[in-house]
C-alpha cells in the first residue's frame, strides 16, 4: 500500500511539472510570435508612459557609466593584468597576501645596491636614502588602493552586483508580461465566438492586472537609482579625498628627499667632511656610533681613492670614495698609516688615500 500510495505521488509531481513546462514553452512560443509580429508591425505594442521611459533610461545610463568607472579606476588601482588574476584568486580563497609595490621593490634594491657598495660613500649612502623614500612612496601607494578600493570601487561593484543585476531581471520580466499582455489583446482581436471572446477577455484582465503589478514593481526599482546616485556622490568624496592624501604624502617625501640630496650635494661640492656628511646622514655613518672629533695636531681627514681588503684584524678595509681619519705613529712604516672609522681602527695604505687637511 506504502508503494502504491509512493507511485501515486510521484506521477502526480510529474504531471505537474509536465504541465508547467508545457505552460513556460507555450508562454515562449506565445512571446516569440507576438515579439516577431511586433518587428514586422503586424501587432501592435504596449508602450510604457514617458516617466517610466526616463526612468528606465537613466537606469542604462547608470550602468554602463558605472561600470566604466569601476573598470578605469580598477586599471590604475592594479594596472598589472596578471597581478589582478592572482589577487581574485587569493580572494576567491579567501587568503591574504601583502603584495609588494614597484615602489617598495625599487626602494629595497636601491637600498640592498647602497649597502653593497658601501654606506660609508656618498653614492652608496644616498641610494639607501633614496630607496627609503621609494618604499615611502610604496607604502603610500598602497594605503591609497586600500582606502580607493574599500570606499569606491567596491560599493559601486557591489551595486552592479546587486541592486542593478535585480533591476535587470525584474525588467525582463516586466518586458515578458508585457508580450503576454499584448499577446492576450490579439487573440481577444481575433476571437469569433462569443465562447472565445469570454475566454480571451478573461485571460486578458489576468494579464493587464500581472503587467500592472509587474511595472509597479518596476517602477519602484528604477526610482531607486536615485539613492544609488547619492551613495555613489559620498563614495566619489572618499576617493578624492584619498587621492589628495596620497598625492600630498608623495610631494612631501620626494621634497624631502630632494632637500636632503641638495645638502649633500653642497656639502660635497664644498670639499665637505666626513662631520658634515654624517650630520646628513646620521643613519647611514659605517658602523655604530659617530666619529668623534680629532685634535688637530694628531689627526687627519683622508678620503679613500680605491676599495681596499683587509689581509687580518690588525688592517682596516676601505671603501672607494668614503672619507676616514688617520694618523701616524713614531718609528712606523711610511707607506702605513692608521685609520679609523667609527669604532673600527687599523692599518690602511698611504697610497690608497688622499690627503684633505
Amino acid at each position: 500500500m506504502f508503494k502504491c500510495f509512493s507511485l501515486c505521488i510521484g506521477i502526480s509531481v510529474l504531471m505537474e511539472f509536465r504541465k508547467k513546462l508545457s505552460s513556460n514553452f507555450g508562454g515562449a512560443i506565445s512571446r516569440a510570435k507576438q515579439y516577431t509580429e511586433e518587428k514586422l508591425g503586424t501587432s501592435e505594442k504596449t508602450e510604457l508612459d514617458a516617466h517610466f521611459e526616463s526612468l528606465a533610461q537613466r537606469a542604462d545610463k547608470t550602468k554602463h557609466w558605472t561600470e566604466r568607472i569601476v573598470s578605469r579606476t580598477d586599471a590604475i588601482l592594479q594596472p598589472n593584468p596578471n597581478a589582478k588574476v592572482e589577487d581574485y584568486l587569493f580572494e576567491k580563497l579567501e587568503r591574504k597576501r601583502d603584495r609588494q609595490t614597484n615602489f617598495e621593490a625599487l626602494g629595497q634594491d636601491m637600498i640592498d645596491a647602497g649597502s653593497d657598495f658601501g654606506p660609508g660613500t656618498a653614492y652608496g649612502s644616498t641610494l639607501i636614502k633614496v630607496g627609503q623614500a621609494q618604499k615611502k612612496l610604496g607604502k603610500a601607494e598602497k594605503e591609497f588602493v586600500r582606502i580607493a578600493s574599500t570606499s569606491f570601487i567596491q560599493p559601486l561593484r557591489k551595486f552592479l552586483e546587486g541592486d542593478m543585476k535585480t533591476l535587470q531581471k525584474e525588467r525582463r520580466i516586466l518586458e515578458s508580461k508585457r508580450l503576454d499582455l499584448d499577446a492576450c489583446k490579439n487573440r481577444l482581436r481575433k476571437a469569433k465566438s462569443m465562447e472565445a471572446q469570454a475566454n480571451a477577455e478573461q485571460e486578458l484582465r489576468v494579464a493587464q492586472a500581472e503587467y500592472d503589478r509587474q511595472a509597479e514593481i518596476t517602477k519602484l526599482l528604477l526610482e531607486g537609482v536615485s539613492s544609488a546616485h547619492a551613495n555613489h556622490l559620498r563614495c566619489l568624496n572618499d576617493f578624492v579625498e584619498a587621492q589628495m592624501s596620497y598625492f600630498t604624502q608623495s610631494q612631501q617625501y620626494v621634497a624631502d628627499l630632494q632637500r636632503e640630496m641638495s645638502s649633500m650635494s653642497v656639502a660635497l661640492s664644498s670639499g665637505g667632511t666626513t662631520d658634515s656628511f654624517q650630520n646628513i646622514y646620521p643613519s647611514f655613518s659605517a658602523n655604530a656610533g659617530p666619529v668623534s672629533p680629532a685634535p688637530d695636531d694628531k689627526r687627519k681627514q683622508a678620503r679613500v681613492l680605491y676599495d681596499y681588503d683587509a689581509h687580518d684584524k690588525s688592517e682596516l678595509s676601505l671603501l672607494a670614495d668614503e672619507v676616514i681619519y688617520v694618523t701616524s705613529e713614531p718609528g712606523q712604516d711610511p707607506d702605513w698609516m692608521i685609520g679609523e672609522r667609527g669604532k673600527q681602527k687599523g692599518k690602511v695604505p698611504t697610497a690608497y688615500l688622499e690627503m684633505l687637511n
